[in-house]
């Protein structure tokens, strides 16, 4: 009798994570589109996932349209069972916007060395 080798961590279920992933350049009338693809996203995915990512990294010049659109999804998320936005690839600009808003407090955000910071 033999026993293969488990991989993974004991006794923990892989989970499919949620990925939106936004590029281009965004307009205010694009933002409701992006919201109902997060919504689609939301309805087919396993209820335990608690966190949305959202790749941001292929925006092309991030302005106040696209720190609209990160406003809603981060609500569409939080309606979607208090699952929380965590941003991906964020450029700088974008970074900075968000903070001079305040939202950066609101979504969570990778920090450039890797690490992911998320609100509490």
């Amino acid at each position: 009798m033999s026993f293969g080798r488990r991989t993974g961590l004991p006794d923990v279920d892989a989970m499919t994570p949620i990925v939106l992933t936004v590029s281009g350049r965004l307009t205010r009338a694009g933002v409701p589109g992006l919201c109902a693809e997060l919504e689609a996203l939301l309805a087919t995915a396993d209820t335990q996932v608690t966190v949305v990512d959202c790749d941001v990294g292929g925006l092309v010049h991030p302005d106040l349209a696209a720190v609209e659109a990160v406003a809603r999804l981060s609500l569409v998320a939080r309606r979607s069972g208090g699952r929380r936005l965590r941003l991906r690839g964020t450029p700088p600009e974008l970074r900075l916007l968000l903070d001079l808003v305040g939202l950066d407090e609101v979504v969570g955000l990778a920090d450039q060395e890797g690490a992911r910071r998320v609100p509490e």
